[in-house]
């Protein structure tokens, strides 16, 4: 199946941030691109209203796609950019093109009034149900701000990739996801940082020097298990720098603290078969709401 990097297009500032992420990463992969704009039903009593003209928005819609696409074969020459107009519930439509994807990329809104992202009701209802890879990119995110600084102290798109961020478990780490984060820091050049977190054992309250002896012989006994996991993936990626990061306290505080100087950040999420509502996990979810950085969310067994 010759797949793509697919976004899901509307009219906002983070769904614009996404498609040119997303072209970015097509141009990576080598892979073409598709703007996917999703029109939903529009109710009954919404229909009856004649200040709606249904035949000009979709005009409209067509109109944005198209634009963007346009945009994006200006700004990036040689790449394959096709647009696609869908009819259904968002969600349900972006989960379904999510499936003939490559990985599909959607925008999440900036900073909210309690100090964290805002994650959209689709975006996370997409994040939830996908067996693709999703990555959620933010309002303003621009390609510079992936990279470190050039010779001048300046963010720039020339200078090297920031490192990727892989948030691991090492107690059921998968392929899947350790695959993903490996490849997309060996498709930017960049060093790949995994943190694992472990927690704080309860004789560290007490203060004894014996403590001391039992949390360092704890944070080696960590750290090893994290090379062994790392081990294998280092031979398959040999010219990938690994920066190994076995730290003590909340697994989501530790990956947030870790990804602040990330271009992208790696984190999975279990298939759940069988049961309802959203599942993502409170890591993913911490994930989503308090880093900076574009968050891809693979999905796994």
């Amino acid at each position: 199946m010759n797949r793509s990097v697919t976004v899901g297009l509307d009219d906002s500032p983070e769904s614009r941030a996404a498609a040119e992420w997303a072209a970015r990463e097509a141009l990576l992969r080598g892979l073409p691109l598709k703007i996917v704009h999703v029109q939903e039903p529009t109710p009954r009593y919404v229909a009856r209203t004649p200040l709606l003209d249904l035949d000009g928005y979709r005009r409209w819609a067509e109109r944005l796609a198209h634009e963007s696409a346009d945009g994006i074969r200006l700004r990036h020459p040689g790449i394959e950019v096709t647009t696609e107009q869908l009819t259904g519930t968002a969600a349900d439509v972006l989960c379904e093109a999510a499936g003939f994807a490559e990985l599909l990329v959607l925008g999440s809104r900036g900073l909210g009034r309690v100090g964290g992202f805002m994650v959209g009701s689709v975006s996370l209802g997409v994040v939830a149900r996908a067996e693709r890879p999703v990555v959620l990119v933010r309002a303003g995110e621009q390609a510079a701000d992936e990279h470190g600084m050039d010779p001048a102290g300046v963010p720039s798109a020339a200078a090297p990739f920031r490192p990727v961020v892989l948030g691991l478990d090492i107690a059921e780490p998968d392929d899947t996801l350790l695959g993903f984060a490996f490849d997309a820091a060996a498709r930017r050049k960049a060093a790949l940082r995994a943190v694992h977190a472990w927690p704080e054992p309860p004789t560290s309250l007490h203060g004894f020097a014996t403590d001391a002896e039992f949390h360092d012989s704890l944070a080696r006994g960590q750290a090893s298990l994290l090379g062994k996991v790392l081990g294998p993936w280092r031979e398959k990626f040999p010219d990938v720098e690994v920066i190994e990061a076995s730290r003590c306290g909340s697994a989501a505080q530790v990956l947030v603290s870790d990804s602040r100087d990330a271009s992208l950040v790696v984190v999975g999420r279990r298939i759940r078969t069988g049961s309802f509502g959203t599942h993502i996990g409170h890591v993913t979810q911490s994930a989503l709401h308090h880093i900076a950085a574009p968050v891809a969310v693979v999905a796994h067994s």
